[in-house]
Order: structure tokens, then sequence, then C-alpha cells
């Protein structure tokens, strides 16, 4: 791909000039219009050093109101950065609505040449890492988010021939590195992996634009042409009716027909077949309850001293004990190794950004316990009851919410999923006990009995939900709830036990 694009291509300097300034006030404009319409919208500009990335990102945001759009040097990576999932660097950097996000480096960085061989990444892996970035850019596009990549492309005499003059500076010779010197060395073989790694990522809803740079004029006006051209392009867009979204592979499962989307939805259940009245004795509880808390507590060391992070996530029936099973299962634990994130209604910043956006920012770091009382799946049940999120927006959702997890997994989280569950009855005697006792009326509110009413829906969403994301790295697992303390010993024996495992 790149062994053929004819890098000799140049620009009269007075023809620039007057380009130029026409180019500047049409996108200095357009970027009022995308304030207007909130669309989020992210640069990426990738190339090879000394490419001239820093100067044509200058070049580019000049005329744009500074207010509305941020640049981020992806280059060095934190110790912040290492101790999470690769993609939660550029997640929580994500823009909100009608803002800029432009990366100075960009989520491929891992599986470029160079950095795939320090890292010591096999050819499985590599594939692992160009699923995750285009999964990325799938979920973010599908939102809503415009994303223009370029590849700044530039010889080798003329890499090599900026190299010596950026050393000529002794301000500016600490840039050229060993590494730097290497690539250009072997720039054959470099522009074999780069190839390989722009046809991997090169797709016509999030296509690659080769810059041919060794003339920075040429290269700074062929990028404002097409920022341009696909600004304006996301505009009209918004302004036709969008097609139909491709659901892909169907899923093994008896299905009907939705009315209203015309999407295939599998006809399951689940719920139906498990009994949440079990139990435990008193005596029993009494005895497990300390053991299993001793051994999570010695578990939440060796978490640490291992670097291996983990999420436990709780969804359920209103009133089914999670708070109470959350309370049981930390409470040994160093306050110092876990974070417990209640999840309400998303805030007007969270509602700005994917939906994903807002957990990606309460992802823990290795060596972290990170407990979300109630999660991302709000998004294919309280949302899908509500009809707060369209159809086929809540059903693309099942993908993207397996692609994350899969991410996460393949960093090394440990990753469990607990459904509590209670029948009817027992929901009832809960609410009225909360309802009779004033210490507990703040638990009770009008939307707990609105959802009760709607129980048969969410026994629908929970099914189909169990079923879809149901996966070998992040298993559901249905804990009968209907007796609190047979749950939270369930509960805390399926952790301890799953952990002794994953920290051998």
């Amino acid at each position: 791909m790149l062994e053929k694009i004819d890098l000799n291509k140049t620009v009269d300097k007075q023809l620039y000039k007057q380009e130029l300034k026409a180019l500047e006030a049409r996108l200095s404009s357009l970027q009022g219009a995308i304030g207007d319409l909130g669309i989020p919208v992210i640069l990426a500009f990738e190339g090879w050093s000394a490419s001239g990335k820093g100067t044509l990102i200058s070049r580019v945001v000049y005329p744009l109101d500074p207010r509305y759009f941020n640049v981020y040097t992806m280059d060095k990576v934190t110790e912040d950065a290492l101790m999470r999932p690769f993609l939660w660097s550029f997640w929580i950097r994500t823009p909100s609505k009608g803002r800029i996000s432009v990366f100075d480096k960009s989520w491929n960085r891992l599986i470029l040449p160079g950095a795939a061989e320090r890292w010591k990444l096999g050819a499985s892996v590599k594939k692992g890492y160009f699923y995750d970035v285009n999964s990325f850019e799938k979920q973010l596009i599908d939102d809503g988010a415009l994303i223009v990549k370029f590849f700044l492309h530039i010889s080798k005499d003329e890499q090599k021939k900026r190299f010596k003059e950026i050393e000529k500076n002794p301000s500016t010779a600490w840039r050229v590195t060993e590494h730097d010197w290497a690539q250009n060395k072997d720039y054959d073989g470099y522009l074999k992996d780069l190839s390989e790694m722009i046809s991997q990522t090169n797709f016509n809803w999030s296509p690659w634009n080769i810059i041919e740079s060794n003339d920075a004029k040429y290269a700074t006006l062929k990028i404002y042409k097409i920022l341009i051209a696909r600004v304006e392009e996301e505009i009209m867009r918004r302004a036709e009716v969008t097609p139909p979204i491709d659901f892909g592979a169907d899923t093994p499962a008896t299905r009907t027909r939705s009315k209203k989307s015309g999407i295939d939805t599998p006809k399951v259940n689940i719920l139906s077949g498990v009994n949440p009245a079990r139990t435990i004795s008193d005596k029993e509880y009494k005895e497990k309850l300390g053991e299993l808390q001793d051994r999570i507590a010695e578990q939440g060391y060796k978490m640490y001293t291992k670097r291996r992070s983990v999420i436990i996530l709780y969804e359920g029936w209103d009133a089914a004990g999670k708070g109470g099973n959350i309370k049981r299962l930390t409470e040994r634990l160093d306050p110092r190794a876990y974070e417990v994130a209640p999840i309400a209604a998303p805030s007007k910043e969270e509602l700005d950004h994917h939906y994903l956006w807002r957990f990606y920012n309460k992802m823990p770091k290795d060596g972290h316990l990170a407990i979300f009382d109630r999660s991302w799946y709000g998004r294919v049940m309280v949302e899908r009851i509500e009809e707060l999120t369209p159809e086929d927006v809540w059903r693309r959702a099942y993908k993207e919410i397996n692609d994350m997890e899969l991410h996460l997994a393949n960093h090394g989280t440990v990753i469990f999923k607990f459904w509590l569950h209670i029948d009817q009855e027992e929901q009832l005697a809960r609410f009225q006990s909360r309802q009779n006792d004033p210490l507990k009326q703040y638990k009770i509110t009008e939307e707990d009995w609105r959802n009760r009413e709607k129980w048969d829906k969410y026994v629908t969403a929970v099914d189909e939900m169990l079923l879809l994301t149901n996966t070998r790295y992040a298993p559901w697992t249905i804990v009968e709830s209907n007796c609190k303390k047979f749950a939270r010993i369930k509960t805390l024996e399926i952790v301890t036990n799953e952990l002794d495992r994953q920290l051998r």
C-alpha cells in the first residue's frame, strides 16, 4: 500500500497561501456547525518519526476556537495507563458532543512496528489488538462520532534529512532517539509492517487518509481538504434518514421478529428455571461468612502484589439485596484496595459521551477491585423497558458490551457478574417492610413500584441479556436471593474460589 504512494507531490508557495486562507475560514465556520449539531469529532495523527505530526496538528487547530478542542500527546505511556486496559487512555479522552479531540499518535501505537517488538507481541496478540481498536472505532462511530485518521508518509531519504536537521540544534537533538534511527535503517521492514497495520484497520466507515508529507505545504492543504469534506459529509448525513444497522450473524436461539424494529429477538426462559428460594441455616451462615471474609481479605493483598484487577458487578431486582451483599463482601477488605460505584441515572456530561465512557472512567487499575452496584447493563434493561433508547441502539449494545469485557479480560481483569434473583412475593414483602420502617423508607420510591408493574417486561429483557452476554471470559451467575444470607455466601464462595484459581 504505502510503497505505491508518490511522495514527490508539492504545491506552489503562492497557491498554498491563497488556498490555506480559504480553507482556514471554512474549517472555522464548520466548527460552529459541529457544536450546534453536537457532533463529537476525533482526529488521529499517525506516521513516521519526523513526519511532521506536531507541525501539522498546529496548523490544523490554528483557525479553531481553543475552548472547544483538546490535543492529546499519546507517545509516552504513563504508569496510570500501564495499570489499566490499553484502550482506557483513549476512552477517557473521547470528546463530548460538539467538541474535538486531536490525538498525536493514536490507539494503534502498541501494534506499530518497534512497539510490537518492545512489548514482545506475538501474532495472535496483535490480531487481538486489531480487533480491539476496530471495535473501539466502530462503537464510537455507531454512537455518532466522526473519526478522521491521517497517516503522514515520508521517504527514507526525507526522514534521514529531517533527523540530521533536528540533531543540529542542541535544544531539539534529544527528540531523535536510537529507535528513530533504527526505524530509518530498517525503513523497508517498517514500511511492510505499517502497511499491514493500515490494511487491518482500514474500513469504509473509518478509512485511513494517507498524507504525502515530504512537502509540508502540500500535506497541510490535503489534510484541510479531507477534514472539511468529512465534516461536511457528516453534516449532510445527519439530515438524511439513517439506514438500518446490520447486526451480522444470528444467534443460535429460537427467535421472533419485533414488529417495531424488524429485528429478530431470541425467545428464552432462563429465570423461570431458577428457584430463588434456596436457604442456609443461621449456624452455617455464621461459620462460613467469617471464613470467606478472611479469605477475600487475604486475596485482596494478593491482588495487589500480583497486580491483578477485579471487577464485580451486581444487577438484580429492586430490593434483591445488592447493598447488603456488597457490604458483606467488602467488610474485611482494605478500603484502599477497592471502590464501590453506585450507578444512577447519567449526568448531563455523561449523556454527552458514549454510554461506556462513564464506566471506563471507573475501571480499576491493576491490583485493585471495582464493585459496580448496577452497571453498563442498564443499556439493555431500564433503557430498553422505559424506551429511553431506540431499539436498534440498545440491541447494538450486546456486542459493544461483550467487546468491552473481552478487552478487559485480555488485559488480565477478572470479571464477576451477578444477577440477584428474587420472586415477586418476596419483593412485595421487602417493599412493604421498607415502607413501614421509618429508617428504611428512603430505600423505597415511586419508581420502584412502577418498575414492579413491569415485571414481565424485565423478565424478557433479563433472559435475553443473560443469553447474549454470558461469555467464557465474563460469565453470569444467577444468585438465588429470597434468603439474603444464602445469596451472600454464594457470591462470596464464587468470588473466593475463582480468585484462588486466578491468583495462583
